[in-house]
């Protein structure tokens, strides 16, 4: 089970990765926003595999209709995340963001 310190600590491990508020909470920036919770316990983070996630295990994964204009974001609760699965997400959340 992942919390957000467990996020804070991958993603400042992560290259050239600051944190600051976003909208209230605490988000990650790479060149461009990586990661941000969303609410306790949810964390919001760019994918490529939104979909997939979401109809594989949508109890974990899921979007609200504000995410509709931004197919790469998806949520996350955290209680139902491995370190590991952690890690891999936003893993692939920092190299979306680091893309320009």
């Amino acid at each position: 089970m992942a919390t957000e310190e467990d996020v804070r600590r991958v993603c400042l491990s992560l290259p050239r990765v600051t944190e600051r508020l976003s909208w209230g909470q605490p988000a990650w920036f790479a060149s461009t926003l990586m990661a941000r919770m969303w609410e306790e316990g949810v964390l919001t983070v760019k994918t490529t595999e939104r979909d997939v996630l979401a109809g594989s295990d949508p109890e974990t994964f899921f979007w609200t209709p504000h995410h509709d204009r931004s197919p790469s974001l998806v949520l996350v609760r955290l209680d139902r995340v491995a370190d590991d699965e952690l890690r891999e997400l936003l893993a692939e959340s920092h190299r979306l963001a680091s893309r320009r």
